[in-house]
């Protein structure tokens, strides 16, 4: 049965509690032959993405938990010159402290498995020369007497990271909803992803010569991909969004409201979250 991570970044808060449980549970312990002991500092098998989106006032944060992907078509692996990296039946892939030389013997500065990996989760130990990552909590999985999956899992207070066998129902069905993280890799990831952040469009409709916000402006924005529009009205003060849009579509942005002057903004492309700042309208 092969072991499935999903995250639902809507959940994360931020808290860090899977990246200090996983210091807790690797800092210091030698889990030999699954893994040699974690630097105190330098390495986080798993780390949170902190993406601040927007600009100020129009500002949100995402986070978003990174480990090791355990792909079922692992790039780290390809380039092992030891045979160090190898994929269990259950999908978890292994780094053995006890094969891996660091790629010392070629004289370069990183291990060519954290080179070749796209995600950045493979770290090299200089004191014990050999590169380390993620290991799925292995040796506790394979304890029969512990029950409570990997620590991070366990650690986790707002359910964000779920944990399970792929043949189990309730994890095909969050996979069907779910997204991966550089699909575009070729690599399949057993780590996939619930509510990856999405671009947004927002701003605040004036009237300066009134002093005063505008409210219940109609604003639409017409993505010129697909055809498709979102329409959204401004709050008591002034304020509208555009949530949960594509990410690299342009989208051509107008504002109406009865008594003033239509006013089209532009065409903005979401390569970024965007805030359009204060925009002033005309009486008609």
């Amino acid at each position: 049965m092969g072991k499935i991570f999903i995250i639902d970044v809507s959940k994360c808060i931020g808290c860090m509690s899977c990246v200090i449980s996983c210091k807790d549970e690797y800092v210091g312990n030698d889990w030999s032959p699954y893994s040699k002991p974690q630097p105190e500092y330098g390495q986080f098998w798993i780390k949170v993405d902190t993406r601040e989106r927007g600009s100020i006032p129009k500002v949100k944060v995402s986070y978003i938990p990174i480990l090791c992907m355990h792909c079922d078509n692992p790039p780290c692996m390809k380039v092992c010159l030891t045979g160090a990296i190898t994929k269990r039946p259950d999908g978890i892939v292994l780094i053995d402290p006890n094969k891996c030389n660091g790629c010392r013997p070629l004289g370069i500065d990183k291990p060519l498995c954290a080179e070749a990996c796209p995600y950045n989760v493979i770290y090299f130990n200089s004191e014990l020369g050999i590169a380390q990552k993620c290991t799925g909590c292995a040796h506790l999985l394979d304890d029969p007497d512990w029950k409570y999956g990997p620590r991070c899992y366990d650690a986790c207070p707002t359910g964000a990271i779920i944990y399970g066998d792929e043949d189990e129902s309730r994890i095909k069905e969050l996979i069907k909803e779910a997204d991966v993280i550089g699909r575009e890799y070729g690599t399949k990831p057993r780590v996939y992803y619930l509510g990856l952040p999405k671009p947004f469009i927002a701003g605040c409709v004036v009237d300066l010569k009134e002093k005063e916000v505008v409210i219940g402006a109609k604003v639409t924005a017409l993505d010129l991909y697909t055809g498709k529009k979102y329409e959204v009205y401004t709050d008591e003060l002034g304020d509208f969004w555009f949530k949960d849009l594509e990410w690299n579509h342009r989208y051509l942005i107008k504002i109406e409201k009865s008594g003033y002057k239509d006013k089209i903004l532009g065409v903005y492309l979401t390569s970024k979250d965007i805030n359009v700042g204060t925009i002033n309208l005309e009486k008609a």
